[in-house]
């Protein structure tokens, strides 16, 4: 029995777009499957130990994405998705996949429609124009100089306008290479595929009217594959533990002040910097890395403070751990409305961090038992979605044997 060609595409802007398509890779059966991944330069540290064959393909560095969301821009102009056609095409022409998968490669909503390949969107649910979105105005100019009640007034009126622009060099690129324009609306560009999974559960983030072609996959947890520092089994067994990462596309900067507003707790810290900050000096209390295998982090901890986005806040809330989550771009604020409306954690803007402010919210988080109870009910609500089971599902639907 020949196996089926299986394509990932990774839009390498943020790890996360990695490490989702690297953890639901793994799960797929290589009886079957022949896996492939393609990934920007820069990564390779986090295929240790993993048998997908990677192709090379051009993404938009982390930073200029990341400058992009801080100045409410839109992130990719009509060159750069043109390019990324290309590069898709190279690489489609190359493998010959019988389905390619994206994670936030918005260009295959081009080129996978002229290689012919059955395409499948990977989205977090809640950038889905079915499931009902709670805006709020991200860490941008705006709420920079304006109080931010005012400021949160001014976006809600001006976010069509923007998710207006934010469309147009997809759309430009579309009518280029003959095919109909995708609308005004982002989350229509965003969940522009064949078929689209959204890496959620219903119970956070439920949709009406979903068509037949969307579904939910269940939440895609996944560590970089390093081992447990030395100092790990020095951590104090008599306090809790506060597990710390602002992730790739997080508030690196803020680390410090993360760190010195727990140093007076009576809590041990164990941070994670992904390699974007140079810490100077470290609490006492706190134990710094570069990596941490997250899922391990996430068990050990009694607390996780991050950036609010998703796959972080996964992890916390899979081991029944309520989340903290200081958010700065729109996904992180979309993400943690959920997470805040399950009773599993709170949100702080990355833009209004006080040392104080922090520090209570991650007393009243620990303290708390309501927060701890409903982090293990939504773990509960997890365990009802095998997201492996549920790619494995709709492959065999669309590649039947």
């Amino acid at each position: 029995m020949e196996r089926k060609k299986i394509l990932f595409m990774a839009e390498a802007v943020t790890l996360a777009h990695v490490g989702r398509p690297l953890a639901l890779a793994a799960t797929l059966d290589r009886g079957r499957y022949d896996v492939h991944i393609g990934c920007a330069p820069g990564f390779e540290m986090f295929f240790k130990g993993s048998d997908v064959r990677s192709w090379g393909i051009t993404s938009i560095s982390s930073a200029r994405f990341l400058a992009a969301l801080a100045a409410g821009k839109p992130v990719y102009d009509a060159a750069t998705l043109r390019g990324y056609v290309e590069d898709d095409l190279r690489v489609l022409n190359q493998v010959r996949p019988d389905v390619v998968i994206g994670d936030f490669r918005l260009s295959l909503s081009i080129s996978a429609r002229l290689a012919r390949v059955p395409y499948v969107g990977v989205i977090n649910a809640y950038w889905s124009p079915h499931v009902r979105q709670h805006y709020r105005v991200p860490a941008i100019g705006l709420s920079r100089v304006l109080p931010i009640a005012i400021a949160d007034r001014l976006f809600k009126l001006a976010r069509p306008l923007a998710f207006a622009l934010h469309s147009v060099p997809l759309n430009r690129v579309r009518r280029a290479y003959g095919l109909a324009p995708l609308g005004h609306d982002l989350r229509r560009v965003y969940t522009d595929a064949d078929q689209v999974l959204y890496a959620d559960i219903p119970e956070m983030f439920p949709a009406t009217d979903l068509p037949a072609t969307h579904g939910y996959l269940g939440p895609v947890t996944w560590s970089p594959p390093t081992g447990l520092p030395d100092w790990w089994d020095a951590l104090p067994a008599d306090k809790p533990v506060v597990y710390v990462t602002l992730g790739s596309s997080g508030q690196g900067a803020l680390l410090p002040r993360v760190l010195q507003a727990l140093a007076p707790l009576p809590v041990g810290v164990v941070a994670a910097t992904a390699g974007k900050v140079d810490m100077q000096a470290v609490p006492p209390n706190a134990r710094v890395a570069a990596y941490l295998p997250g899922i391990a982090a996430a068990r050990r901890a009694s607390l996780v403070v991050c950036n609010g986005g998703s796959p972080t806040s996964q992890q916390a809330l899979s081991a029944c751990v309520p989340v903290l989550g200081i958010a700065g771009n729109l996904d992180q604020y979309l993400n943690m409305h959920g997470v805040v409306a399950s009773g599993a954690g709170a949100l702080l803007r990355s833009d209004r961090l006080s040392e104080d402010g922090l520090r209570r919210a991650a007393i009243d988080l620990l303290e708390q038992p309501g927060a701890k109870a409903c982090a293990r009910k939504v773990a509960e609500q997890f365990v009802r979605y095998d997201a492996g089971a549920r790619l494995s599902a709709l492959l065999l639907k669309l590649l039947p044997w």
